[in-house]
């Protein structure tokens, strides 16, 4: 029987909330709800919303989803959005396991053999750009993000724009021609600044420019993709269709919604349907942990317009654990030449290691977003 009998959490480190649904015969589920900086919130959501499932069929995903993101007259918003993720993603996780077979193959099937990945390099405030790079290559890795700065004044010094371009500058000559940089500039700029550093990064051609403007501003977005050349990309902090529709009838190319934040693979699959409309491409926003990324990857294989995946593995946020600490069977989550290969175990094709989630729940962790300020004392945008 696919009746959910039990929904559990687990706050693991490094900074990562787990869901783990089981049914009445046994079938377990994962799912991952991280929230960052908020994942203890998150985990009450997870909790409240889970007597809506309880003694209910697993199986009924979609409607599960209309009435965990419904079924009260508050909707939406990082905290409620996150732990229906994680849920929804736990479900797909049983489907998959019931009928044996991936998840992609419930989705439609493959439309692609392999994802190409890329990974991070530096931390908030970019340094040692040569090295990291270098050694993301001899990973053999193809694409890497950076940030594009750390504090940004309202407007920037010529010093602080010439920063974030010489940096660029140098990520493409270690990069050559035939690799790929995108650039994050994380919502810490003013779209003055934006206007101003964009056109100047163009030489060095990034794969894209993510997140110019904080989301609370995308009423903003098209005026940044008017003054660049450079593909734009947001979607990390957009919990919804709804939320995206704005951004895609502005230009921007790539949209980058989170499977932990924006409904799980439900919803992503929903938006990158609506993004195809627009000519738009796919590439989830995922420095979370293992379960977070093979739900993405089980969405990039059903999905034509997916363009790149990013993991964290390695990341400089990754402390206490590791992103394959959790998995009891690293192989399907190892890259090749740059790529990872389609995943045919069922369900979101990766095996958790309960007993080392158990174990890490009973330490927890409290990570926090750090807080900046600028010379003056006021608040900077992280």
């Amino acid at each position: 029987m696919t009746t959910i009998a039990k929904v559990e959490t687990f706050l693991v480190a490094p900074r990562w909330l787990f869901v783990r649904v089981e049914t009445v015969s046994g079938i377990v589920g994962w799912g991952e709800a991280t929230c960052e900086g908020r994942s203890e919130t998150v985990r009450t959501a997870v909790h409240q919303l889970s007597e809506l499932l309880t003694g209910r069929d697993a199986l009924r995903i979609e409607d599960h989803w209309q009435v965990l993101t419904k079924g009260s007259f508050y909707r939406g918003g990082p905290i409620l959005a996150s732990a229906v993720s994680g849920l929804d993603q736990a479900l797909w996780d049983i489907a998959g396991k019931h009928y044996g077979a991936p998840v992609h193959q419930l989705l439609g099937g493959p439309v692609r053999d392999r994802i190409r990945v890329y990974g991070w390099i530096g931390g908030d405030e970019p340094a040692e750009i040569r090295d990291q790079i270098s050694a993301r290559i001899e990973a053999g890795l193809t694409a890497v993000k950076m940030n594009a700065s750390g504090r940004m004044g309202a407007l920037a010094s010529v010093a602080d724009l010439d920063a974030v371009v010489q940096r660029v500058a140098v990520a493409r000559e270690v990069l050559g021609d035939d690799r790929d940089v995108a650039v994050d500039f994380h919502g810490r700029f003013t779209l003055a600044n934006v206007r101003r550093v964009a056109p100047l990064l163009e030489p060095y051609r990034p794969f894209f420019l993510e997140e110019p403007v904080v989301p609370e501003n995308s009423h903003l977005i098209g005026e940044a993709v008017r003054c660049t050349t450079t593909p734009i990309s947001t979607g990390e902090r957009l919990y919804s269709r709804q939320e995206f529709l704005p951004v895609l009838q502005a230009g921007i190319a790539v949209a980058q919604p989170d499977l932990a934040h924006a409904g799980g693979i439900t919803e992503v699959r929903k938006i990158a349907t609506l993004a195809e409309l627009y000519d738009v491409q796919l590439a989830p926003h995922c420095p979370l942990g293992p379960i977070a990324l093979a739900a993405c990857l089980q969405v990039g294989f059903a999905t034509p317009n997916f363009l790149i995946q990013e993991q964290s593995i390695g990341i400089h946020y990754n402390q206490g654990a590791e992103v394959l600490d959790y998995c009891l069977d690293q192989t399907p989550l190892t890259f090749v030449d740059g790529y990872v290969q389609r995943l045919t175990a069922p369900g979101l094709g990766i095996e958790i290691d309960e007993h080392a989630v158990r174990t890490a729940d009973k330490r927890g962790h409290a990570w926090r977003s750090p807080t900046w300020r600028h010379p003056d004392g006021s608040y900077a945008e992280w």
